[in-house]
């Protein structure tokens, strides 16, 4: 009985040493991960800052992308009918000096030649490719499909679906949005429409007034 004592005894000193060693550990582990986790915060809000910053100024590329590659379109589309074609326009009801409020514009201007080559515009951003600035990781978007099947340089651009699904979402955004704006930049200018259009009058483009995207 006496042997059985003392190894009762032994015995929970053991399991009270070993119960103390696992308390110390765990407090240990404890204050580590905590002061790891202190650590770590600023680094964690940097990199979710910078992935948001990224995310934002990609999403900017693309909007000012698909609206510049949206003039590019129709001021192409616009340029294959003959400037000479005129419609008339206006009312042709009989005023009361026995004179009409009607004028002549150019068909190729006309809000209805404007409204049916803005339905299948964004079609065209299939054609087009994303090119990286090297110095500013900036992306910009120009077109890797020659429109009367000549040879081209790809090898500044990288053709992408995603991208130029993302493309067509904000072409097709654009047209919705901002339909008025690209009607009367169309049919009253001629020059420059890119900066007034995507940067002055929608901001779309706000980085930059100017942005290189000449078609190739």
């Amino acid at each position: 009985m006496r042997w059985n004592s003392v190894y009762k005894r032994k015995g929970g000193l053991r399991r009270h040493w070993q119960k103390l060693v696992c308390v110390v550990v765990k407090s240990v582990f404890r204050c580590k991960m905590r002061e790891a986790a202190v650590l770590l915060a600023p680094c964690v809000v940097v990199c979710l800052l910078l992935s948001s910053s990224q995310a934002a100024r990609q999403g900017q590329d693309i909007k000012c992308g698909a609206c510049r590659a949206l003039v590019d379109e129709l001021e192409w589309a616009i340029s294959q009918i003959d400037p000479k074609k005129m419609i008339q326009t206006g009312s042709f009801r009989i005023n009361p000096d026995g004179s009409q409020s009607i004028r002549e514009i150019p068909l190729a201007r006309s809000e209805g030649n404007l409204l049916e080559l803005m339905e299948t515009v964004c079609e065209r951003m299939g054609d087009y490719g994303e090119h990286t600035d090297s110095s500013t990781t900036r992306k910009s978007y120009i077109r890797i499909k020659s429109r009367r099947g000549e040879a081209m340089d790809l090898s500044e651009a990288t053709l992408d679906s995603r991208v130029t699904g993302s493309l067509k979402f904000a072409c097709e955004t654009i047209v919705e949005q901002h339909e008025d704006e690209v009607i009367e930049f169309f049919a009253y200018e001629s020059e420059n429409i890119k900066d007034k259009l995507c940067s002055e009058r929608t901001d779309l483009c706000d980085h930059a007034l100017k942005v290189s995207h000449d078609e190739l």
